[in-house]
């Protein structure tokens, strides 16, 4: 019906090329458009106006020799004012698009190493939409954007640079384990080390007590019994203290002791021992 009516309906996201006899004639925008086909107009073809997308994917070797696999990513559209360029200056765009983009990334690529690669993609997609831009607009195409979308290096490469990863994070983990098993070292001898000093503290004042106390105890008894000596008072005191000792062990049916030949004579001697050690560190002191 629309060919006897000489009518052409274009759609809204399309544009449609006219010819007469085979030549150029105009572009049709999108609504109900008159081709009178009597006189040798005709419809050559459709050209859609939607934002495109083509994923190219790239193999090529970096400057450390790794071969990868870079996927970009180019988004495009047809510019109206330049629709007839579109149409007849170009027959396969996508062809065209993927070889600027391999000459492109082939001419980048090589000079990164693989970690530069993965670094730099903004700057690889700036280069390939630079230079698409500059070649397609000649031909009727705008180059809208460009994403380096993937960067696949191969997979034994990808296995060794998970391992050097894992490897890096391990010896990480190593130096703070060794680290908190230092700390904790440190801060053990130190508390042994403040142990240790109080309680060198606490026998010290045990033992300075006790000296304090002998010392009144042996004053006193000496002021209240007249005709004692001091050491008369240390041997009994010493005296008392053995058989507290000999009681202390038999009152345990289950102590483990052991005897040496002794009699309640050996304290005197034991006394003797203390009061002249007494007596050797009062001179030495004085």
């Amino acid at each position: 019906m629309g060919n006897l009516l000489c009518c052409v309906l274009v759609k809204q996201s399309d544009v449609a090329i006219k010819e007469r006899f085979g030549k150029f004639q105009k572009v049709l925008n999108p609504g109900l458009q008159f081709v009178p086909w009597v006189i040798g107009d005709y419809v050559a073809g459709h050209l859609t106006l939607r934002l495109q997308q083509l994923d190219v994917q790239c193999e090529t070797k970096t400057k450390d020799n790794v071969f990868v696999t870079v996927v970009a990513s180019i988004q495009y559209r047809v510019l109206v004012d330049k629709a007839s360029d579109a149409f007849y200056r170009l027959s396969n765009p996508t062809s065209q698009i993927k070889a600027y983009v391999f000459d492109v990334i082939r001419a980048c690529v090589p000079k990164l190493n693989l970690d530069d690669v993965f670094e730099q993609k903004n700057e690889i997609a700036k280069s390939v939409e630079e230079e698409l831009d500059k070649a397609m607009t000649a031909y009727g195409y705008e180059i809208l954007q460009t994403l380096i979308i993937d960067t696949e290096p191969d997979q034994q490469v990808k296995r060794a640079m998970n391992e050097i990863n894992a490897a890096a994070r391990m010896r990480v983990a190593a130096n703070e384990k060794a680290e908190a098993e230092k700390i904790i070292q440190i801060k053990k001898a130190e508390g042994e080390a403040e142990s240790k000093y109080l309680s060198g503290l606490g026998i010290a004042r045990q033992r300075q007590a006790i000296v304090d106390g002998l010392r009144d105890s042996v004053l006193g008894f000496a002021g209240n019994v007249p005709g004692t000596s001091a050491k008369d008072v240390l041997d009994m005191v010493m005296m008392t203290q053995y058989f507290d000792t000999m009681r202390d062990i038999g009152a345990h049916s289950k102590s483990s002791s052991v005897f040496i030949p002794h009699g309640p004579g050996a304290v005197a001697d034991v006394a003797t021992q203390i009061r002249n050690g007494l007596l050797q560190a009062h001179q030495t002191n004085a």
